[in-house]
């Protein structure tokens, strides 16, 4: 079976195809053909996953799905959350974003966060919706060069280094993509309507 993942970041692409295994087919925006710069407007991480993968599925007729994710820092009062990607402004970088968070931190003792991911998958046109979320806390310098985004500066709870310093593999087994990706990956693995 084939689906389309609503995204045009390769680091998250190969994520998902590493979790998601051999029985579906993960094809991309590019190989999909689509080149477009699809809306993220909404003010929820449901939103705009939802959004996304609509726009792929009422122009491309297809199943697919799309992701959302934010990083939420409790002594922020939950931001940057939905605005993740471009907290430091539109066309920004992920080092942008980097030195704003680690700038709003400064001094603040309270260093707790979480990851949230949420999949929006649209199934022969139903809507479906996994959530994966985990807890840890923002760092208070970089470390590490593997990963993507705020990965230098997230360390999850119970582990002694940053996503940033883990492996591909490692942090695929417990991220919060990995955990919305495996519920995705387990409900169509069960999914009636796919026997």
């Amino acid at each position: 079976m084939k689906l389309v993942f609503a995204t045009n970041n390769l680091h998250k692409l190969d994520e998902v195809r590493a979790i998601a295994g051999t029985r579906f087919s993960i094809i991309s925006l590019k190989e999909l053909g689509c080149f477009d710069e699809i809306p993220e407007t909404g003010t929820t991480l449901v939103e705009n996953a939802l959004q996304k993968a609509q726009y792929i599925h009422d122009r491309f007729h297809c199943n697919c799905f799309a992701d959302d994710t934010g990083l939420e820092i409790e002594a922020l009062n939950g931001r940057p959350g939905v605005y993740s990607a471009r907290y430091a402004g539109e066309h920004c970088s992920f080092e942008d974003n980097i030195r704003k968070v680690l700038l709003e931190m400064e001094g603040i003792p309270n260093r707790k966060a979480s990851f949230i991911t949420v999949i929006a998958l649209i199934l022969n046109g139903k809507n479906y919706f996994f959530e994966g979320r985990i807890n840890g806390e923002i760092m208070e310098t970089q470390k590490g060069s593997n990963g993507f985004g705020y990965d230098p500066i997230f360390k999850p709870l119970g582990y002694d280094k940053t996503f940033a310093e883990m492996t591909n593999t490692e942090k695929n087994s417990i991220s919060h993509r990995a955990l919305a990706t495996k519920k995705l990956n387990d409900f169509l693995q069960t999914c009636p309507i796919l026997k």
